[in-house]
């Protein structure tokens, strides 16, 4: 799900903006950044599954002040028009297929696990 996150950021010159920037830009799952608003001081970070809390707490770190405005759902419109033109000439299609099953797979987790014998051991027996 795409969204489109509007954080206010107060900055004092370029240096704090191309600042701000950089640390959204590097961000997981960030697609975009933007600087809006008449005084630049709103920046609008369009991604995937973006931490928004996350992301606001590393502007404060890097600049002074930041607050959540907004975070809202990105629907894309193009593809929506599309799809409903592709709908009607798909349903004759569907009809004859069945649907076939989805399993996600995950890769299997290797787990490193190392033994360390003790060549010389102690006359202590709780160690």
């Amino acid at each position: 799900m795409k969204q489109k996150i509007v954080i206010k950021v107060t900055t004092c010159c370029d240096k704090c903006r191309s600042k701000a920037l950089k640390t959204a830009a590097i961000a997981d799952g960030v697609n975009s950044v933007a600087l809006e608003g008449d005084d630049k001081d709103k920046l609008v970070v369009i991604g995937e599954r973006v931490d928004a809390a996350c992301l606001t707490r590393a502007l404060r770190k890097k600049i002074n002040y930041a607050a959540i405005e907004s975070v809202e759902e990105v629907k894309p419109e193009e593809k929506k028009a599309e799809e409903k033109k592709q709908e009607g000439d798909n349903k004759k299609k569907d009809e004859d297929k069945t649907p076939t099953p989805h399993y996600c797979q995950q890769p299997p987790r290797c787990e490193l696990v190392s033994v360390v014998y003790d060549t010389n051991p102690g006359t202590c027996t709780i160690m």
